[in-house]
């Protein structure tokens, strides 16, 4: 798994989805500032990339969810990437709104499920986890089991952690932000000065760049 993450850090660099700016940072939705940048909707633009994060999903939930029934995406970011995996996986597939619709059927949950089945969640990104741990939650609230979740990517925030344990949810990402550093360092995409920025922001990333 590690060699495996190590490839996927080289492509999320390689193809700019991660972008890593220390002495330039990035101000987040939220207002949090950032030396990092993730948008991993660019993989499904690369098919090789996209080919092998379906392909690192598939033998990931075959050896840990052999059971699972049915996959289920998180809109908007892991809807593709979900429904290429339920694809080679041959399983059915639905997708979980960050919200109920507020017109029509008002479903949260898109697609044909049942109650009982067994469901495992991907995701593209994993910060602090709320919004991902919404869709675990509305699936719950269907009466759906949900065997985990499994995303391309996490910041590793202590906060995300705390928060999956507190849900009783299983979380397996395909890389994260240590292989990412590490990565990126031996490639020379930064620097050993670089290195030490980047490591304390992930301590505090809610109070990182403010003076």
């Amino acid at each position: 798994m590690e060699t495996n993450a190590k490839r996927i850090a080289e492509y999320l660099l390689q193809i700019k989805a991660i972008k890593l700016q220390p002495s330039n940072p990035f101000t987040w939705a939220s207002g949090w500032k950032s030396p990092i940048y993730c948008d991993n909707r660019k993989t499904l633009s690369f098919p090789e990339v996209r080919k092998y994060i379906r392909d690192s999903f598939v033998s990931l939930i075959n050896n840990l969810y052999p059971q699972a029934e049915i996959i289920a995406g998180v809109a908007t970011g892991a809807i593709s990437h979900g429904a290429l995996v339920a694809d080679r996986l041959e399983l059915p597939f639905i997708y979980v709104r960050s919200g109920a619709k507020e017109h029509g059927l008002g479903n949260q949950i898109e697609g044909y499920y049942q109650e009982g089945q067994k469901v495992v969640v991907i995701e593209d990104l994993i910060s602090t986890g709320s919004s991902s741990l919404n869709a675990v939650k509305a699936l719950r609230d269907k009466n759906c089991e949900v065997l985990g979740m499994t995303a391309i990517f996490t910041y590793e925030f202590k906060k995300s952690y705390d928060a999956f344990a507190a849900a009783c949810c299983n979380l397996h990402t395909l890389c994260n932000y240590t292989v990412l550093i590490d990565t990126a360092l031996a490639t020379g995409y930064i620097t050993e000065a670089d290195v030490e920025t980047l490591r304390k922001w992930r301590t505090d990333p809610e109070n990182w760049g403010i003076k």
